[in-house]
């Protein structure tokens, strides 16, 4: 299937709704201590304001926020649980995080792969679903905080 006969990928508002009000431990994929991007942004608010757990993920594997960094998935520990893989990374880039995803799921119990505002791939998408990850995409969890905490 090519992506121009492909259904495009619409986020179900229960995914976003169950990840923002359980949110468990999000691995936030291209989170460095640059407090100007927006990864740190929305990672200091998963952990502050909605009480995630944060495993920071950027090649030069810093600490950010307190959180131990790893410079994959692939370099977290055995016996860590993440819930959810947040990808700040360019669209033309998160194939490769999301090949990882899949190949990490097992070992690591993911079970969702949050694709940032301005990431869309329509095939990784389908790739992704199709590997049983739930997907959202073309969103940031803050932006839809306010329609979640409204839905009571």
């Amino acid at each position: 299937m090519t992506n121009e006969t492909r259904t495009p990928h619409v986020n179900d508002p229960a995914v976003i709704r169950r990840r923002l009000t359980d949110p468990g431990t999000w691995a936030v994929v291209g989170l460095s201590r640059n407090t100007a991007r927006p990864a740190h942004g929305v990672a200091r608010w998963l952990k502050h304001e909605r009480g995630a757990t944060i495993v920071p993920i950027h090649p030069a594997a810093e600490a950010v926020d307190g959180d131990p960094a790893y410079a994959s998935l692939s370099d977290i520990p055995e016996g860590t649980r993440i819930d959810v893989v947040d990808c700040f990374v360019a669209s033309e880039r998160v194939g490769a995080v999301v090949d990882e995803v899949i190949a990490q799921r097992d070992r690591l119990g993911i079970g969702a792969v949050w694709l940032q505002l301005g990431v869309v791939d329509e095939a990784v998408a389908a790739r992704a679903a199709e590997a049983g990850l739930e997907v959202v995409m073309d969103t940031c969890p803050r932006i839809e905080w306010p329609r979640v905490a409204t839905r009571g």
